[in-house]
């Protein structure tokens, strides 16, 4: 049992809202190709026009969040989201199925960015662990009971009809914010005033500028798995939307369970090392399961093992970045949300082209060669509770020593 465990239902309704918002595209690609007599890849530059919206809005969000609170942007966050949902599935055509994103994309910067700052403003330092575990599991709902309503929907009625998912869950978001969210954050939160300067704060800072570096190339790689998986299940194996909807949650199940666990595992193995196994595992079995596809089961087993991985990646790497700059959490995950955006922009258009012109095969090798280099970047990057702890291991060496006086 810990302190403020009511807050973590409105900041994990609010990630699961952006979630929702991104995750609705998946079961429904195919059927909206078809509507607008277009292609798939083209399709899926949707994630992408609401990702670079979400990079370009975290830019003024990085700048706001610490001073205005998180309680506001999430309110704000959330009414964008309910806009963008009623828009999308009111599209016509094409075009304006891209432009719709734009609110989409806003409502997703803000919700991301102070859900999980939020973890910084309302818990203590060590809890934060603890709060990260249940802010990111918690999105894997979207994916869990958000997915196979989706396709369910998508199948029987119409892919608009699936955009009521992420309007209901953003509405949660709002209400849960409004009615139970503080207005300030906990007693003794410490603020400095240069996070005023948001994202330069965090590009100026050597370890805070390899952490996000290593969050772009990871989300850029994860991303290609995520948007083009329900395509590839179709495609593949010939099955239905709605039974896209349920293979893709099966995998998220896994990661809603091991995410509160993480912070165990990382308290006995340390943040890096857990980072490291998680993205390397990633990689090997993104690869593995786009190029050896013998059965429906195989691959669902594979994906599981995946989000197996995906959650010690995201948990470990999410609190090791909170704790670069402990006094300005709000810059810090904000850019957190801007690289994993942008991380979908270059994911979802890199993966589209890929895909046109080699397969699903290349697809996993470039993705498995992203993950990879995120890895070898992450080792550099601080880690200050490794620090402190090394720093008090070698006092207490110090004064164990005996000290011998010569005598006068």
């Amino acid at each position: 049992m810990r302190p403020n465990r009511r807050l973590i239902v409105p900041l994990a309704l609010a990630t699961t809202s952006s979630q929702a918002s991104i995750v609705v595209l998946a079961p429904i690609l195919v059927e909206v190709s078809r509507a607008f007599d277009t292609s798939i890849s083209a399709v899926g530059q949707a994630r992408a026009v609401l990702a670079f919206t979400a990079v370009a809005a975290t830019i003024a969000i990085a700048r706001l969040i610490d001073r205005l609170g998180v309680r506001p942007l999430l309110l704000f966050g959330a009414t964008a989201s309910l806009v963008g949902a009623g828009l999308t599935a009111a599209s016509p055509n094409l075009p304006l199925f891209f432009a719709a994103q734009i609110p989409a994309g806003l409502g997703v910067a803000c919700l991301l960015s102070a859900g999980f700052a939020g973890v910084g403003a309302y818990f203590e330092e060590s809890d934060a662990a603890w709060g990260i575990g249940y802010v990111v599991g918690m999105q894997s709902l979207a994916w869990i009971i958000g997915n196979p309503i989706v396709g369910f929907l998508t199948e029987s009625v119409s892919w608009r009809l699936a955009y009521a998912v992420p309007a209901v869950v953003s509405l949660g978001a709002f209400v849960t914010c409004l009615l139970m969210l503080p207005r300030e954050g906990r007693a003794g939160a410490v603020h400095d005033r240069s996070a005023r300067r948001g994202l330069g704060a965090v590009l100026r800072d050597a370890s805070a500028r390899r952490w996000t570096l290593s969050e772009l190339l990871a989300y850029g790689a994860w991303t290609g798995e995520l948007t083009f998986a329900g395509a590839f299940y179709i495609q593949t194996y010939g099955v239905s939307e709605s039974t896209v909807g349920i293979l893709l949650s099966i995998p998220s199940l896994a990661f809603l369970l091991l995410s509160p666990r993480v912070a165990g595992v990382t308290d006995r193995f340390g943040l890096k090392p857990v980072i490291v196994v998680g993205g390397v595992g990633m990689g090997a079995l993104i690869l593995l399961a786009f190029t050896f596809t013998p059965s429906v089961p195989f691959t669902v087993a594979l994906i599981c093992l995946v989000a197996v991985f995906a959650a010690l990646r995201l948990n470990g790497s999410s609190t090791l970045g909170l704790g670069q700059l402990p006094h300005q959490p709000g810059s810090m995950m904000a850019a957190r949300t801007a690289s994993a955006q942008l991380g979908y922009v270059v994911g979802a258009v890199a993966g589209g082209a890929v895909l046109a012109v080699g397969g699903f095969g290349l697809l996993g090798l470039i993705l498995f060669a992203g993950l990879l280099i995120s890895t070898v970047v992450v080792w550099g990057v601080t880690d200050p509770l490794e620090e402190a702890l090394s720093s008090a291991r070698d006092t207490a060496e110090r004064e164990a020593v005996p000290q011998f006086t010569v005598p006068d």
